[in-house]
């Protein structure tokens, strides 16, 4: 058996990502709070103090991924904390972000900014949120404050984090705040959101030419359950057209294309200067007329991919490189913002990371401009309207007394990120399982 080394370019970014509401605690004056009071998040959990960073605890979080060997991080900005009313800014809580930046570059550490991931402030959603034009101009100018506060700091920036999810599961499913299930509302809130991307990415490069700004896209693969069927290949065509490729086409070609819909947008054009993928997963889907508001589809994991414990997730590590070929046509340099599986055990984490980075390695040979890695995610946190029921840390946290431990995942990362690849030895002390499939004689 070869005992050989994937090595990764120089420079290359190995870190973990993160967001505000999942772990800074205390966000009381946004959506996602007031969803949680109403009773939405199973099973009746609420995001609390989440991993106590606002009072200081990211400090220790931030050592421990420096240790780690992550040369970056992915954080986001809470906009209800910089501006708590339509008319107030919050310069103390600037201050706050300002302080948790500089402190990435003390330890050594890119900070990536993400401006909005998933959450919005009250004084918004009561206007109306993202289905009102104005909050395309309310977005730019809380933009232009903070990037004006951090740009000695930040000089990587996401705009707005999987907007296909935040449009699809708040406005079609009602699973995320507003829990509509109203596709006129969808389109509205995902023409809105290209508006403010735009509107963030001029901003951005008018404060600070320097940057780098994209949007994180969530890549979900759809391969039809039998592809010499047509209805099923149709299916997972539309699929992936409405969800995959809504926001970067817009972002590249100023046009919004939706359902036989086209409308163009041209101040969104060339709008990302990187991709950003978040990919966790893909699925099969099966062509059914008796469903329409699934989009004809049913969907399903493969009956032979292993499964996360809730069943959230299925490993699926040829998805990640499908999404690769996938983000090669923008022409763009790609950044996987997320990528990551619910592991409370630390077993399937391990091979999950090994199979999606060898994957990852494969399409960089391949040529493929692939940048840097953010894993989901660095210690455990709320989990949305899954609420604490799913465990993707590398650190174990326990909600209660706010206690971390190391997962074994935590050490096979740090030795990955340290020696900028994946080698044979980390291989058969992690997951001897993969040597004789990743390394074959």
């Amino acid at each position: 058996m070869p005992q050989a080394t994937f090595y990764f370019p120089k420079g290359f970014l190995w870190g973990t990502a993160t967001a505000a509401h999942q772990v800074e605690g205390g966000n009381t004056n946004n959506n996602w709070y007031a969803w949680e009071q109403e009773g939405h998040v199973l099973p009746g959990h609420s995001s609390q103090i989440a991993c106590d960073w606002w009072s200081g605890r990211w400090r220790e979080d931030f050592d421990r991924a420096a240790e780690g060997g992550q040369n970056a991080l992915r954080i986001s900005v809470e906009w209800s904390r910089i501006q708590p009313t339509t008319d107030r800014w919050d310069e103390d809580a600037l201050d706050h972000y300002r302080q948790m930046v500089r402190g990435l570059h003390q330890r050594g550490m890119q900070p990536m900014v993400t401006l909005h991931h998933f959450t919005d402030p009250l004084w918004l959603m009561e206007t109306g949120g993202w289905e009102n034009d104005e909050a395309v101009t309310h977005f730019e100018a809380y933009v232009r404050k903070v990037v004006a506060a951090l740009k000695d700091y930040v000089a990587l920036w996401c705009t707005i984090n999987e907007p296909n999810v935040y449009a699809s599961i708040g406005y079609v499913l009602g699973e995320f705040p507003p829990g509509k299930h109203d596709l006129g509302a969808a389109y509205r809130v995902m023409r809105n959101l290209v508006r403010g991307h735009a509107a963030a990415y001029h901003a951005i490069h008018e404060l600070q030419p320097e940057a780098r700004v994209g949007m994180a896209i969530n890549y979900r693969g759809f391969r039809a359950a039998k592809p010499w069927f047509p209805p099923d290949r149709w299916v997972a065509a539309l699929l992936s057209a409405t969800y995959n490729d809504f926001f970067p086409q817009a972002a590249s070609r100023g046009i919004l294309r939706f359902f036989g819909r086209r409308e163009s947008i041209p101040q969104a054009k060339n709008t990302q200067d990187y991709l950003g993928i978040n990919y966790y997963t893909r699925e099969k889907v099966a062509f059914h007329p008796l469903k329409p508001a699934d989009l004809f589809s049913t969907r399903y994991y493969d009956p032979q991919a292993e499964l996360s414990p809730t069943g959230f997730i299925a490993n699926e590590p040829l998805g990640f490189f499908e999404a690769f070929k996938w983000g090669k046509q923008f022409n763009l340099p790609i950044i996987v913002t997320e990528n990551g599986v619910e592991d409370p055990e630390d077993s399937l984490r391990r091979r999950y990371l090994i199979q999606h980075i060898h994957q990852m390695w494969r399409a960089v040979n391949f040529n493929f401009p692939i940048e840097g890695y953010f894993h989901w995610t660095l210690v455990d946190n709320f989990e949305w309207e899954r609420g604490w029921t799913q465990r993707f840390g590398l650190w174990e946290l326990d909600v209660e007394t706010q206690a971390r431990r190391k997962r074994p995942s935590a050490d096979m990362y740090a030795q990955i990120c340290r020696q900028n690849a994946l080698s044979w030895e980390t291989v058969k002390q992690f997951a001897p399982e993969l040597l004789a499939t990743l390394f074959p004689s």
